[in-house]
């Protein structure tokens, strides 16, 4: 598996992945995700791939080498859309050649892309490719792609991230999005790639690949556990059955209690005991002295 993430600013891109495509008890696979194309002074463009590799590796070498349908390739592309439908055709390319003999060895034709970039003369784009060859675009109002295992990383880019987030603070919340991933999924795994882009410098002028003994990486992944561990300790703990409107830390209220849907024991084992014994609030486990 993988994990990639691209965010879209203001200011420019920023590009991360991870590098493992094999995670077997035996058997621990890297290859890099994050192939650059690159023209400076006209063009610099980032594609990252998740899926099967023998899928995406045939993808990348043909968006380098091959011209299109159009007479067009990613290095003649008036536009980043235009480089996007060559990316596109070149997933097309490699479907039909392969797709049917993948199929008949019960192998799925599983690939998905993030790529993105600038082109002299317009701003800054970023895209998602699917396996169908079919894209979108990022915009304002979602203003970065995933692929691979997302969801653990997910959370911190959405209460974090704006199209004016700073270069270096969407790098930080990337790799904190990275460091949640690999905490969470073994199918994720180091060594890291990350460029930032800075718009119109139509070059790489920022990449690091990051391994286990990168001292910043390692900053991030002491400091953001402490940090949450502190926040989590620091909040209230729930009071049951509270005074209404006098505790800012109720969980229920006596106004609002509410019961599960419970299902009625067969008569052979039901307990006699007529009534169950009250459930205890917060209050009365500690004898009362509770402060609101």
């Amino acid at each position: 598996m993988t994990y990639c993430v691209a965010m879209r600013l203001d200011t420019g891109l920023v590009f991360l992945s991870d590098s493992r495509t094999n995670a077997g008890v035996d058997q621990v696979g890297t290859f890099r995700k994050m192939a650059v194309y690159e023209n400076p002074g006209d063009r610099m463009m980032v594609l990252m791939t998740s899926g099967n590799l023998s899928i995406s590796q045939s993808i990348r070498q043909i968006i380098g080498e091959r011209t299109a349908a159009s007479g067009k390739s990613v290095w003649t592309a008036n536009s980043m859309y235009e480089a996007a439908q060559i990316v596109g055709e070149a997933i097309r390319t490699v479907y039909e050649r392969d797709a049917k003999s993948l199929r008949d060895f019960g192998i799925d034709f599983n690939v998905s892309l993030i790529f993105g970039g600038q082109i002299k003369g317009e701003r800054c784009r970023l895209f998602q490719l699917y396996a169908a060859g079919n894209f979108i675009e990022a915009h304002n109002e979602n203003t970065y792609f995933q692929i691979g295992e997302a969801k653990y990383g997910k959370p911190i880019i959405d209460r974090v991230i704006t199209p004016a987030t700073a270069l270096d603070e969407a790098a930080k919340c990337a790799l904190i999005s990275m460091d949640s991933t690999l905490r969470s999924n073994i199918s994720v795994g180091l060594p890291l790639d990350l460029l930032v882009y800075e718009s119109d410098r139509l070059a790489v002028t920022r990449f690091v690949t990051i391994d286990e003994k990168n001292r910043y990486f390692q900053m991030i992944r002491n400091t953001w556990g402490q940090q949450l561990k502190s926040v989590f300790e620091n909040l209230s703990d729930p009071i049951w059955n509270a005074v209404p409107d006098v505790a800012a830390n109720a969980l229920s209220t006596a106004a609002t209690a509410s019961q599960p849907v419970r299902v009625p024991p067969p008569h052979s084992v039901a307990n006699t005991v007529p009534n169950p014994a009250p459930m205890q609030t917060v209050a009365q486990q500690h004898g009362g002295n509770v402060q609101h």
